[in-house]
């Protein structure tokens, strides 16, 4: 199964639904959701490579022994990433002058175009989480609907409620050059989901819950986050 990050809540979506399920207004509630999301966030796209927190421009930040366990985390996650999108063409790398190994990055003008930062406060001050968001998701069709009880039932803590689940098939639009040609190494890092193409439709399946008015809601459309959990492929 894949598991992916999603981020933002967009709030309940109603969706009209009274007794028997609409699948045309179920795939319009779904394509909001998404159209939603990227409107709210200005994201660039729907699946979102993230890169680490980083502000550009950047100088790269050799690992110390001091550094607590978030720092040495997001250190190890942009030692692979930025070389990656500098390969691509997302971002540029010059050396530092008289520092062996150190590199000044920024983004180039194909980064900017494709560059999402969503920065976020946290105990240790500002986390500038940055990614490289493409693709646009358009809905083809809802193709099955099954409901199913969830939770004990027994006491207010572990109320059984109705899931819906919606399955549905949808293609991308907007595929950029620089994802298609680099698509295995991209791959390699972000196993999570391969790097949509243009001439196919995916499958995916929604959550929804029914509520005591029969309606239908939903709190998490949203686009992807995927996380560089793989390896980084060396240049041939």
């Amino acid at each position: 199964m894949v598991k992916l990050t999603k981020i933002l809540s967009l709030g309940l979506l109603t969706s009209l639904l009274i007794g028997c399920y609409d699948k045309g207004e179920l795939k319009n509630i779904i394509q909001q959701g998404y159209d939603n999301a990227r409107a709210n966030t200005q994201a660039k796209g729907d699946f979102c490579y993230y890169l680490g927190s980083v502000k550009f421009p950047y100088i790269d930040e050799p690992r110390h022994p001091d550094d607590n366990r978030w720092e040495g985390w997001n250190k190890g996650k942009l030692a692979k990433t930025l070389p990656l999108f500098t390969e691509i063409g997302l971002l540029t790398r010059e050396p530092v002058a008289g520092q062996l190994g150190i590199y000044y990055y920024d983004l180039t003008e194909l980064g900017h175009k494709y560059q999402h930062l969503f920065p976020e406060q946290s105990g240790i001050g500002t986390i500038y989480n940055n990614a490289f968001c493409y693709g646009l998701i358009q809905l083809e069709k809802v193709t099955n609907v099954e409901e199913r009880k969830v939770g004990e039932g027994m006491g207010n803590a572990n109320i059984r409620r109705t899931e819906v689940y919606v399955g549905y098939n949808y293609h991308v639009l907007d595929i950029p050059a620089w994802a298609t040609n680099a698509q295995d190494k991209l791959n390699a890092l972000y196993p999570q989901m391969d790097v949509r193409l243009s001439d196919r439709s995916y499958p995916d399946t929604k959550t929804f819950y029914k509520g005591k008015d029969g309606n239908l809601y939903q709190d998490s459309l949203s686009y992807w986050v995927i996380q560089p959990a793989g390896k980084l492929l060396e240049s041939e």
